[in-house]
């Protein structure tokens, strides 16, 4: 039976939908966790269009630096290295070689962070973001939490470099500095301090994706020999800077669940230290309130 067209012919499939078609599968090959989305986005991204409008793309316009780009993917750079942007939340950040690409399972992480803040009987909030990186979490707090004062703390220059270029005519006001001994200027005056710190043990490194070994800076990746060095000292940091009864939020890697809320225990002036699941109902993050003398 002939398919109803409303009185057209069927028109022959775009060039560019058929190269995204044999990208996906090239990627598919190469191990690319998301290998449709990607080639999509990567088109999206050459042709200056948005996903859904790649049949829009006329034929003679095929950008040939497509094929470019895929070959990046296929060797396992970033898809947000190659695009130069990564979303997170209702933020679209630079991002590239030197700082840390946010991921989707920080947007659970700041998502408690910001009901706690917006639950606090305090009319201007102030929250400190330890080890910020792109400055998603920072930029993300003070977007939504619309009379916060962020402050964002980062070590390293290179990832410096995009987290001014992000925080730029926003209210965050960025530090370089130690996150274990940054700001003792707002000693005992923070309501909450939160942070996507590195956390993968030394011992793991062969396992994690090649994305993150090969592309995001090692210092915002491995933490000691089980991965809970810079916690243990983002604890003592947390507890010197918050007032009493604010709230520290951290996240960790799932397999660390149940060990990160000892490190807020009650001998070190915490309490109701708890972890959190992520959306795959994975423990990614623990909360504690420091204790009111």
């Amino acid at each position: 039976m002939q398919q109803n067209t409303g009185g057209r012919p069927p028109g022959p499939r775009s060039v560019l939908l058929a190269e995204v078609a044999q990208a996906t599968q090239r990627l598919a090959d190469a191990g690319v966790p998301s290998p449709r989305f990607d080639a999509e986005e990567l088109a999206a991204h050459i042709h200056g269009v948005k996903r859904g409008e790649l049949h829009n793309v006329k034929d003679v316009d095929f950008d040939a630096r497509y094929w470019e780009a895929i070959a990046r993917r296929e060797a396992r750079e970033p898809l947000q290295h190659i695009t130069g942007r990564a979303f997170f939340r209702y933020l679209e950040l630079h991002v590239g070689p030197g700082v840390f690409v946010p991921r989707p399972e920080t947007e659970s992480v700041v998502g408690w962070a910001i009901d706690a803040v917006r639950a606090m009987d305090v009319v201007e909030p102030l929250i400190v973001d330890l080890c910020t990186g792109s400055g998603a979490i920072a930029l993300a707090m003070a977007q939504e939490v619309p009379r916060s004062r962020v402050h964002a703390v980062e070590l390293s220059e290179d990832a410096l470099a995009w987290t001014r270029k992000n925080v730029e005519g926003s209210r965050v006001v960025l530090h370089q500095g130690d996150a274990l001994t940054a700001l003792p200027e707002l000693d005992g005056q923070v309501d909450l301090v939160i942070s996507n710190p590195p956390y993968i043990p030394l011992t793991e490194w062969e396992y994690v994706a090649p994305e993150a070994r090969d592309h995001d800076p090692e210092l915002a990746l491995f933490s000691g020999e089980d991965g809970l060095d810079t916690i243990r000292g983002i604890e003592r940091t947390a507890h010197r800077l918050l007032r009493p009864g604010g709230l520290v939020v951290i996240e960790h890697a799932d397999t660390q669940g149940g060990q990160v809320p000892w490190i807020f225990n009650e001998e070190q002036g915490w309490a109701d230290a708890a972890d959190h699941p992520d959306l795959n109902n994975r423990p990614r993050f623990a909360t504690a309130r420091k204790a009111t003398p």
